[in-house]
Parts: structure tokens; C-alpha cells; sequence
């Protein structure tokens, strides 16, 4: 299985906010499984963070953790490094930091899907 490395903020700078490579080699090129992928995580990313302003301290960092693991599937850099910043300290910097990188990938995936 490929690894999607996420080590820090100057990893994904500039980059789009979905790897379509990483994607590609997750889902051995297929892209029914690609589309599929990309919806799951489309509905997650937005059912989770909403669940994060929701919830106290260690609920926000464990769903933070459960974000970044589906995050680094789908190729979604950005959001992963935001989510392990929450999942590290989940303040509500941090947690507006992580919105902004969802809405940037599930504008992508939109754009990727259409």
C-alpha cells in the first residue's frame, strides 16, 4: 500500500488539495473506486467537523484522528496536517485551520466529480 507522508505545513504548500497520484495508486487506478472514495470522504469531512464544534476536548481530538486516517487515504495532505494539529492540541484555531482545508478539499473533490 502506498504511503502519503504528512510531516509538515511546507509539505503541501502550493500543492492541489487532493493528491489525484496518491489517489490513483490507492485505488490501483480505478475510477469507480476513486469516485466512491471521494464521496465517503466528501460526506465524512463535513458530518466530522461538525461533530467536532460540537464536542468537548478529547472527543474533538479523537475524531480529529479519525479524519486524518480517511484524509491521508484519499490524498487529502492538507487536511491531514490540520488534523493532526487538532488531534495534538484541539484549540479553536486549530479547528477553524481544519474547517478551512475540508471546505478547500471538498471544493476539490466537487470540481474532481463533476
Amino acid at each position: 500500500m502506498a504511503q502519503f507522508a504528512v510531516k509538515d505545513s511546507n509539505l503541501t504548500a502550493g500543492v492541489e488539495a487532493i493528491d489525484r497520484a496518491h489517489l490513483a495508486r490507492m485505488t490501483f487506478g480505478e475510477a469507480a473506486l476513486e469516485r466512491e472514495l471521494l464521496e465517503l470522504f466528501d460526506r465524512q469531512a463535513g458530518i466530522l467537523v461538525d461533530r467536532m464544534h460540537a464536542s468537548d476536548g478529547a472527543t474533538v481530538a479523537e475524531l480529529a484522528h479519525t479524519l486524518k486516517g480517511s484524509a491521508v487515504g484519499v490524498g487529502a495532505g492538507e487536511v491531514a496536517e490540520a488534523a493532526i494539529a487538532v488531534e495534538q492540541a484541539p484549540t479553536p484555531e486549530r479547528l477553524v485551520a481544519l474547517g478551512r482545508s475540508v471546505e478547500r478539499a471538498r471544493a476539490a473533490i466537487a470540481r474532481i466529480l463533476r
